[in-house]
C-alpha cells in the first residue's frame, strides 16, 4: 500500500467520505486536499486505471487493522487435547476412573486422545488394546464422537474423541 509521496501515478481516483466530490484528480490536487485536512493520501487499488486512493489517517488505519486482527485471533476457538493413557491390561476400576476424567474433558470442550501403550511383548495382544479403546468410545458416546478409529503407531494404539457440540 503506497502512501503520500510513494504514489507514482499522474492522476488518481479519489473515494471516501472526507472529499468534496468523488472523481479523478491530479496527484498534486489529491495531495493538497490530504494536506489541507492533515491526513494521508493512501493508495487502495494500484492495479486500477487510474489508481484508487482515499484520504485517511494512515496510523489510525494501521492501528484499527491490528486491533481487528487481534480480536479475530482471540475469538478463534483453541483446540485443547487431553490425553488418557491405558495399558493393555487396565483394571476395571482404573478404566472407570479414566472414563470419568474423559467425560469431564469432553464436557469442557476439549478433545480426548485415548492411547494404549504396549511394553515389551504385550504388543502381541494389540487386539485387547483395540477392544479397550472401542469400549471406551462406546462408553463416551453421549459426550463425544470418535474422530478416528484405533490405529497402531509403533508401540501405541491411539484414538481421538471429539466433543459433541451443544445446541
Amino acid at each position: 500500500m503506497n502512501i503520500n509521496g510513494q504514489i507514482t501515478a499522474q492522476s488518481v481516483r479519489l473515494v471516501g467520505e472526507n472529499i468534496p466530490e468523488q472523481g479523478i484528480y491530479s496527484i498534486a490536487d489529491a495531495m493538497k486536499m490530504a494536506d489541507d485536512q492533515g491526513l494521508d493520501l493512501v493508495e487502495i487499488s494500484a492495479k486500477a486505471d487510474p489508481p484508487v486512493c482515499k484520504i485517511l489517517d494512515y496510523q489510525k488505519y494501521l492501528y484499527q487493522q491490528k486491533k481487528k486482527a487481534k480480536e479475530m485471533k482471540s475469538n478463534s476457538a483453541k483446540v485443547v487435547i487431553k490425553e488418557v493413557r491405558f495399558g493393555p491390561n487396565t483394571d476395571e476400576h482404573d478404566f472407570q476412573f479414566k472414563l470419568k476424567h474423559a467425560q469431564e474433558f469432553l464436557q469442557e470442550g476439549s478433545k480426548v486422545k485415548a492411547s494404549v501403550f504396549f511394553k515389551g511383548r504385550s504388543i502381541l495382544y494389540s487386539e485387547i488394546g483395540e477392544k479397550l479403546l472401542l469400549r471406551f468410545a462406546v462408553e463416551l458416546e453421549e459426550f463425544g464422537r470418535a474422530e478416528q478409529m484405533p490405529k497402531l503407531e509403533g508401540k501405541r494404539m491411539i484414538m481421538m474423541i471429539a466433543p459433541i457440540k451443544k445446541k
